[in-house]
Order: structure tokens, then sequence, then C-alpha cells
């Protein structure tokens, strides 16, 4: 847990500019994506913010500035602006990319868009591990052991995510809320519709599901370009296997 409070304590608490960036032109509309954008930062400010403290300001644009952070929608990998690397762009900013085309009828794209703007906020370069002992760490990942739940905002689904209690390893006052939604019940626990990323032995990476179903379904997944992958020095993604991404 020490790594990953010094970084988000050394954080500036000036908004950081996000340039909200629309390539999915078969998929979704200039008026949508300002809507869902509108939607994203009213679930922002009036949500994750309290909790976690990172003022963003959404914008949506074609001409992102040199400092801006990106959320850009696809309607998939073979998009000409698409680019290789997934976790940054190609001024070393933070980005996150979703492709529209992989998201299933239980899957609205508001749900991953705010599913990769929390992560990318509290974990810019999905770098962080969170200790439970001396031989497990859990990725810093807000929404993966809940990314099936959701809360509405002007309409549109918004994930779930858990607290800074869900990666504090020690006992809690009763009461104590864990995510957003108040459905967990101690830290490091998961939904059945949800995941977790652990670090074993400083080395290892697994990933552990929260029933056989999640894990099937996970499997079934289009994962190239996903937070998660990055995570695992060994490299289990295939992409040759998986074509792009839906949540981080």
């Amino acid at each position: 847990m020490k790594k990953a409070r010094r970084a988000l304590l050394g954080r500036s608490l000036k908004p950081v500019r996000i340039a909200c960036i629309n390539y999915a032109e078969e998929m979704m509309s200039d008026r949508m994506m300002a809507r869902l954008t509108a939607a994203l930062q009213k679930c922002y400010d009036e949500h994750f913010l309290p909790v976690w403290g990172y003022p963003v300001d959404l914008d949506v644009t074609r001409k992102p500035k040199p400092t801006d952070w990106q959320l850009v929608y696809f309607d998939d990998v073979t998009n000409k602006n698409f680019g290789a690397r997934h976790e940054l762009t190609h001024r070393g900013q933070p980005i996150s990319k979703i492709f529209l085309k992989t998201l299933g009828e239980d899957d609205p794209v508001s749900l991953a868009a705010s599913h990769e703007l929390f992560e990318m906020v509290l974990d810019p370069m999905a770098n962080l591990w969170a200790d439970k002992n001396r031989n497990t760490q859990y990725a810093y990942e807000v929404c993966d052991a809940v990314e099936e739940d959701s809360f509405l905002v002007n309409g549109f689904p918004m994930s779930n995510f858990v607290y800074p209690s869900w990666f504090e390893p020690f006992k809690h006052p009763r009461g104590t809320k864990f995510d957003h939604k108040g459905t967990l019940k101690e830290p490091f626990s998961m939904t059945e519709g949800g995941y977790v990323i652990k670090r074993v032995n400083g080395r290892k990476v697994i990933k552990q599901f929260g029933s056989p179903e999640k894990r099937r379904r996970f499997a079934k997944e289009d994962r190239r370009g996903h937070r998660s992958e990055f995570r695992d020095p060994q490299g289990e993604h295939h992409p040759g296997r998986r074509a792009a991404g839906k949540r981080g």
C-alpha cells in the first residue's frame, strides 16, 4: 500500500484536463459523445471526486493539448488513429481507449468509459500495487472487483468502484464502506461479477474471479489493450488471439 499512497499523495490537486476524443464514427454520434461526456463529468464530480479527491476536467475535442490526458473512443482496433501503445500518448501522457464494437448489450459504453476514467485517474501508469501481506499484492484497480455493478447518472449506467478502505488490509469499524454501492464487506473482496489481479511473491501475476461464470465470460472477451494486460511482466496477454479491449 505504501507505494500507492506515496504516488497518490504526491499528485497535484489542480484539475487534470482529459481530452475526450471520438473516433468511433460508426458507433457514436457527436451528440451522443457530448451527452456521455457531460454525464461522465457529473458522475465524477458528484460520486468519485468526494471519495478520491482528484479533480478532472473532461473536454470533447479533436485537438488535445500536449499536456492533456486522453479518453479515446474507437469503433475497433482497425481505426487509422489507433496507436500501438495503450498506456501513454505519443507525448508521454496517460491514455485510455474504448472500443465500441467489442461492447455487448450488457456492457454499455458509459460503463466502460467510467471504468476506464476512474482507473486511469487513480493509477495513470497501471503500475501501482497494494500490499495485503508480505507475499501478496493487489493491483491498484478501482473498478475490476465490482466491474459488473453500476448506478445511473443522467440515465447512463456508470461503473461501481471501490473505496480507499478496500486497499487497507487491517480491520475496519462496523459500517465501513468498501465500495460505492456498499456491496462489499471487507478489503480485497469482490462481487460475483468482478475479478482481481494479484502479484504473489513479488513476481507471479494471477487473476482471481468472483465466480466460475465470470471466469468463463472473461475468457471470451477481447482483451488486447486492457490495463490489466500491462501488469503482467510475463506477457500473459495474447495480441494474436484478442483484438481489442472492453474495460481496463
